[in-house]
C-alpha cells in the first residue's frame, strides 16, 4: 500500500508537468510551500480516475488538498531536520518513472509526444518534485522505520480485521544476484578520445553548435546545437552541475563525465542561480563483450552455489550490485506471480522450487542488468492465517499502527508550521 501511494503520488507530480502553467489561484500556503488551484484540480481528477470516483465531489477535493498540505508540512520539517536526498537518488527514481510510462505508453517518442516536451527537458523538470517527494518519504522513515509490533499487537490487528484482510493470491518466494554490465576499459577510452578530439576542434575555433547538430547523442537537444535553456540551480546531476556553475559566461568546459556519458558544455549565460548553457553528449555504450563478462561471472557463481561450494544467500552479499538487497542475501520477497515482469514470470514458471536460473537479462533503470534467480518456494493463493501469513499480517499491523502514529504526528507539527487555506476549501 505505502509503496503504491509512493508511485502514484509521483505520477501525480510527472503527469502535472504536461499541463499548460499559467499564473493561478493560491488554494493553500504551507510554511514557503504554495499549492495553487490548477494542481488540486489535476490531481483530483486523476485520483478520481485511478479510484472510480467522481471528480466533481468537493469532499473529494477536500480530501486530496488535505493530503497535498500533510506532505507539505512533512517537507517543511524534513528541510528543516537538513535531510538529504543523493543526485543518485533522484536519477534512479526518474529513471523508474520514465521506464514505467515507456511500458505504458510504447515508447519515448510516444511520451515526448503526448507531454510535449522531449524525455530530457521531462527529465530536468521532474528532478525538484521528485527530490521533494524523496525528502518526504526519507523524513517518515527516519521517524517511523524503526517502528515494531508486537506479537500481541499482530493477533489483535488479526482479530479485528480477518473478515477483511485480501486473499493471499499465488506467490513466489524469490532471491536473486545482479551485476551490472559495464563498459569496457577500451570502449571508455575510445569514447573519451573521441571527445577530446572534438573539444580540441571547438577550442581551435569550431562552431559548438555545428558539433553539438553533428555529434551529440542527446537526440533531445542535438538539433538545437545542444542548447538546454535557462535552468536553475539544482536541476542537473551533480558532476554536470559542478561543471557548468564553475564556468564563464561563453566559456567551454573540460570533458567530463556523468553517469549518462561525456559531455562537452558551454555555459552561454548566466543570472544569479540560473544558468543557460548547451552541451555535446557523448554516451559510451555497452558491447557484447560488456554483457560476456557479466554473465561469465553470474555462471560462475551458480555453479559454486549448485555444487555445494557456496550459499546463494553469501554470494548475494558479496557479489550483487542491488544495493537494497545484498544485505538480505538477494531476499527479494514473496512476490504475486501475476505481478512479476514477463520476461522473469517466464523464467520462475519453468522453476522448480530450490532451483536457480541462468543468467536473465532485464531492464535497470535506463539501461539493463543480468540476474540469477532462485525460487525459494511457491506458495499456492489462499485465505490469509496467522500461521502461513504471519509476516504478512505483521506488514499490515505495523503499517496500520505507523499511520496511526503519523497522524499524531502530523498534529504535532501543524502546531509549528504556518498553514493557510482558502475560505472555500475550508
Amino acid at each position: 500500500m505505502v509503496r503504491m501511494k509512493i508511485l502514484f503520488l509521483l505520477f501525480l507530480s510527472f503527469t502535472s508537468f504536461a499541463q499548460q502553467r499559467t499564473l493561478d489561484r493560491i488554494v493553500a500556503i504551507v510554511g514557503n510551500e504554495i499549492i495553487l488551484e490548477s494542481d488540486l484540480n489535476y490531481q483530483t481528477y486523476i485520483f478520481a480516475i485511478q479510484n472510480n470516483l467522481n471528480p466533481n465531489d468537493p469532499n473529494l477535493k477536500r480530501y486530496v488538498l488535505e493530503e497535498m498540505i500533510n506532505d507539505k508540512i512533512v517537507l517543511t520539517k524534513a528541510i528543516e531536520d537538513t535531510i538529504v536526498v543523493s543526485d543518485d537518488e533522484v536519477l534512479r527514481q526518474i529513471d523508474a518513472q520514465i521506464q514505467m510510462l515507456v511500458r505504458q505508453y510504447g515508447s519515448e517518442q510516444r511520451i515526448e509526444e503526448i507531454y510535449g516536451m522531449p524525455i530530457g527537458r521531462i527529465k530536468r523538470e521532474l528532478r525538484e518534485d521528485v527530490k521533494k517527494r524523496l525528502m518526504i518519504e526519507k523524513m517518515k522513515q527516519q521517524k517511523f522505520g524503526m517502528m515494531t509490533v508486537s506479537g500481541y499487537e499482530v493477533e489483535e490487528f488479526y482479530k479485528a480485521y480477518k473478515d477483511s484482510l485480501p486473499e493471499v493470491p499465488e506467490m513466489v518466494e524469490l532471491y536473486h544476484i545482479m551485476l551490472i554490465p559495464k563498459p569496457t576499459d577500451s570502449v571508455e577510452q575510445s569514447v573519451y578520445k573521441r571527445a577530446v578530439a572534438i573539444l580540441d576542434s571547438i577550442r581551435s575555433g569550431g562552431d559548438f553548435a555545428y558539433f553539438a547538430r553533428v555529434y551529440s547523442e542527446d537526440r533531445a537537444t542535438a538539433r538545437d546545437g545542444g542548447d538546454l535553456g535557462w535552468v536553475r540551480r539544482g536541476m542537473f546531476v551533480k558532476e554536470f552541475e559542478e561543471a557548468v556553475f564553475r564556468l564563464q559566461e561563453g566559456q567551454v568546459s573540460d570533458v567530463i563525465r556523468t553517469p549518462f556519458g561525456y559531455h562537452i558544455i558551454q555555459l552561454l549565460e548566466r543570472r544569479g542561480e540560473q544558468v543557460h548553457p548547451r552541451h555535446i553528449l557523448f554516451k559510451v555504450p555497452l558491447t557484447e563483450e560488456s554483457d560476456k563478462v557479466v554473465i561469465s561471472k553470474l555462471e560462475e557463481i551458480r555453479y559454486q552455489i549448485i555444487t555445494g561450494r557456496a550459499k546463494f544467500e553469501d554470494m548475494a552479499k558479496k557479489f550483487s550490485e542491488d544495493e537494497s538487497t545484498k544485505l538480505q542475501g538477494g531476499y527479494l520477497g514473496s512476490v504475486p506471480v501475476n505481478e512479476l515482469d514477463p520476461e522473469l514470470k517466464d523464467v520462475v514458471q519453468s522453476l522448480s522450487e530450490g532451483e536457480i536460473s541462468r543468467p536473465i537479462k532485464m531492464s535497470y533503470g535506463n539501461s539493463y542488468a543480468y540476474h540469477i534467480v532462485l525460487l525459494k518456494r511457491r506458495i499456492p493463493a489462499h485465505r490469509m492465517n496467522l500461521k502461513d501469513d504471519y509476516m504478512r499480517i505483521y506488514q499490515y499491523a505495523l503499517i496500520e499502527k505507523q499511520n496511526r502514529e503519523y497522524q499524531k504526528w502530523l498534529e504535532q507539527l501543524k502546531k509549528d508550521v504556518y498553514v493557510y487555506i482558502a475560505e472555500d476549501y475550508r
